[in-house]
């Protein structure tokens, strides 16, 4: 009974499969035997979901019709302000800025290949990839094309990402460009200063054409990435761009305020030109009303007691710097004991995950399950959750996932 542009459709997360797979072997071994190395959630080292104390004391001590009451379908003007205050810290470019609130980073997403890309043609991203990139290009009648983000010395690959968007701009007018950095998911890469510029040069070279070029840089990770200003410090090269080169940021709540559950993010627009931003801001808008109205009130109204805080806000940041430690030390673990092992990784800097390319992920996962450790098998490898994995347990991952690989 669907229409024919929806029939057989059909969602096959490997995420949530492999996290659904680790739940059974708890059931059966317990907690203790299993190692979750499958959801993208920070777990503290006794497994159970960490959380900010100053972020839960706000929202428990928010009056009731604050949480629940609706929110203007653009988001609260106080929240938008305060998300492009927080996205950008001391990096902001020579711009004018404009924001929509959506459903997570997920909706900024949407969001961006909804409205930036025209129907049956391309948005390219990197090979590793989120998978839902694809699962949001499909449903809104786009496709979704990959360069490769590493070349053979595992260096960011300047040279293939040129490639594709030439060859796409030649048989399209505009092109939308997907960057998720830093932190990257699924392997933690980001990139350098001098990648970017690469990058920035390339898009350049193609307006100056007369080609339209929007970027997305999904920034869900970046506060699990390092020091909030060197993170950031890319962003100042957003500055006075021509004004076909239009520049979105994918802001969420999510991992940053340890806020999942509550779905709520911004899309942020970057441009020379005031006219673009308040289009922006307009197609924003429209987007919202016919996908979800408008989105959870009570979280925006959190970040903007929070940002406003002057008292509390060093404490939070504090907070989640300590979990952003607690990572760091357990993807240090895999990463050196890799290197002692010869298991082959790619480069890892910060963030949620750390990438192994593997022939056969899926066999190699499976395999995994012998020793009672759960991943996640990607196209072109395995994923591992250093979010997830206790500094315990993360002893030892990376020679067994070698020899599931042998």
């Amino acid at each position: 009974m669907t229409a024919t542009h929806a029939a057989g459709r059909k969602l096959k997360d490997a995420i949530f499969d492999a996290n659904q797979a680790c739940n059974e072997a708890i059931k059966l071994h317990g907690a203790d035997a299993v190692t979750n190395a499958t959801i993208g959630v920070v777990l503290d080292e006794n497994g159970k979901l960490a959380t900010l104390p100053t972020v839960e004391k706000i929202f428990r001590n928010m009056d009731f019709s604050e949480l629940v009451s609706y929110a203007p379908i653009s988001g609260l003007p106080e929240y938008l302000d305060a998300v492009i205050d927080l996205t950008f810290a001391d990096n902001k470019p020579n711009a004018y800025f404009g924001a929509v609130a959506t459903a997570g980073g997920t909706g900024a997403i949407h969001h961006a290949i909804a409205n930036y890309a025209e129907r049956g043609d391309a948005v390219l991203t990197s090979d590793w990839c989120w998978g839902t990139y694809n699962v949001i290009c499909v449903e809104t009648g786009k496709r979704l094309e990959t360069f490769k983000l590493f070349d053979d010395a595992l260096n960011f690959n300047i040279a293939d990402f040129a490639v594709k968007v030439d060859a796409l701009l030649k048989k399209q007018k505009s092109l939308l460009v997907i960057l998720n950095t830093p932190a990257h998911n699924p392997t933690g890469y980001a990139l350098g200063s001098d990648e970017w510029e690469q990058v920035l040069n390339v898009l350049k070279a193609q307006i100056s054409a007369g080609k339209k070029i929007s970027l997305l840089v999904d920034i869900a990770y970046i506060d699990f990435a390092g020091e909030k200003n060197s993170t950031r410090a890319f962003m100042k090269k957003f500055s006075d761009l021509p004004g076909n080169l239009f520049v979105m940021i994918a802001f969420s709540m999510s991992k940053s305020f340890t806020f999942y559950g509550q779905r709520t993010g911004a899309l942020i627009g970057v441009s020379p030109i005031e006219t673009i931003i308040e289009e922006f801001k307009n197609v924003g808008k429209y987007s919202s009303r016919a996908a979800w109205s408008n989105v959870n009130r009570g979280a925006q109204a959190l970040l903007v007691k929070l940002a406003a805080n002057k008292e509390l806000l060093p404490i939070y940041e504090a907070e989640r710097t300590k979990l952003y430690d607690m990572v760091k030390r357990r993807a240090d673990v895999f990463v050196a004991e890799a290197k002692a092992c010869g298991l082959r990784i790619v480069p890892y800097k910060g963030g949620f995950f750390i990438a192994v390319p593997a022939a056969e992920p899926a066999a190699v996962c499976k395999k995994l399950h012998d020793d009672l450790i759960f991943a996640v098998p990607l196209k072109l490898g395995i994923r591992v959750a250093a979010c997830s994995t206790s500094l315990d347990k993360m002893h030892g991952v990376a020679e067994k996932i070698l020899r599931a690989m042998k």
